[in-house]
């Protein structure tokens, strides 16, 4: 009977907390979430588990500074892909990163995941964001 009312007060517990997020978070938390299944299908293979890359080969997912600068950017390479040299935390890297299928809210889900990953925190990519990013692919 102990662990029973236990139980019940840690689910009452869970529940109040899930219920106090802002509408905000509840989308981040979405588009996180499903951005994690998405580059595990789509981007783990060549950039790794933890975003780590590929010696001089691909890039890490790992330096928020790059991502900070190249936010608009983001968007164009998983879109069009990316074919030459780039230079990440001062490493260069020389290659071709092909396009992807990826829809455009796709592309906001996993952008999301991964400017908030691997040591990252940039907050939420959405689908308007991504719209008009692509607008502006070269």
């Amino acid at each position: 009977m102990r662990s029973l009312i236990t139980i019940i007060i840690g689910l009452i517990l869970i529940a109040l907390t899930f219920s106090c997020q802002s509408d905000e978070q509840i989308e981040f938390n979405r588009y996180y979430s499903a951005g994690t299944a998405i580059y595990q299908a789509h981007c783990e293979n060549c950039h790794g588990e933890k975003g780590e890359g590929l010696q001089s080969l691909i890039p890490p997912l790992t330096d928020s500074t790059y991502l900070k600068n190249n936010r608009t950017l983001l968007t164009c390479y998983l879109k069009n892909g990316i074919k030459g040299s780039l230079t990440v935390h001062g490493r260069g890297f020389e290659g071709e990163m092909p396009a992807s299928d990826l829809s455009p809210i796709e592309i906001a889900k996993v952008l999301t995941y991964v400017t908030n990953s691997f040591g990252n925190k940039m907050g939420l990519i959405n689908l308007q964001e991504v719209q008009n990013s692509i607008e502006k692919c070269k």
